[in-house]
């Protein structure tokens, strides 16, 4: 095979790579969620033929597949109908030619309140609202980031206008009567254009 031929194929081959892509959703969309209830993940792929599949890594399991022992698996989606707390860990999308996804990090708590952020990077220069929530309502809630408090929000709700990057870090919320949420990354993508 001339130099041309095996250059071509190289190129072809990245090419291939590079457009083979498949990312992860979560419905309902958000990285914390109450015990008992359900989830949904999804490869939201490019090229259904490279034949996606769920997989995760929690503290008891490395790189299980959905169906293998967790969730129910259809196509490329994987749902899982009462997730627990052992359920917590970094899920992604994988392709059998081992292509990833994005990962996201899913925290499974049996306490009383969570901390409802986005489970993918926030665009620089967007409005972004976390949730403070317990099962039942809304209650006046401490927002944390990084361990020190932004402020308190009567409707236990906070929105943080235009973010930047020095927005990202670890956010928790605290409501005084019910508890703590356990914390979350919020990452911020800097636009580039």
């Amino acid at each position: 095979m001339d130099q041309t031929s095996l250059l071509w194929l190289f190129v072809s081959s990245l090419l291939f790579c590079s457009t083979n892509q498949a990312s992860l959703t979560v419905s309902p969309s958000r990285s914390q969620f109450f015990q008992w209830t359900s989830v949904s993940l999804s490869c939201e792929e490019d090229d259904s033929s490279a034949g996606w599949k769920l997989r995760r890594n929690t503290t008891t399991e490395t790189r299980k597949e959905c169906g293998d022992g967790w969730g129910r698996s259809a196509g490329s989606s994987c749902n899982i109908s009462f997730i627990v707390d052992w359920d917590s860990g970094v899920y992604w999308c994988e392709s059998r030619e081992g292509a990833t996804s994005n990962s996201i990090n899913i925290t499974v708590t049996g306490g009383p309140v969570i901390l409802q952020s986005p489970v993918l990077p926030v665009m620089e220069g967007d409005d972004v609202t976390l949730h403070c929530k317990t099962k039942t309502s809304n209650l006046p809630a401490d927002f944390y980031k990084d361990g020190s408090l932004i402020r308190t929000e009567p409707a236990g709700h906070m929105t943080i206008h235009y973010v930047s990057k020095s927005d990202e870090g670890l956010y928790k919320c605290d409501i005084s009567s019910h508890g703590e949420s356990p914390s979350s990354w919020i990452s911020v993508t800097v636009n580039r254009s």
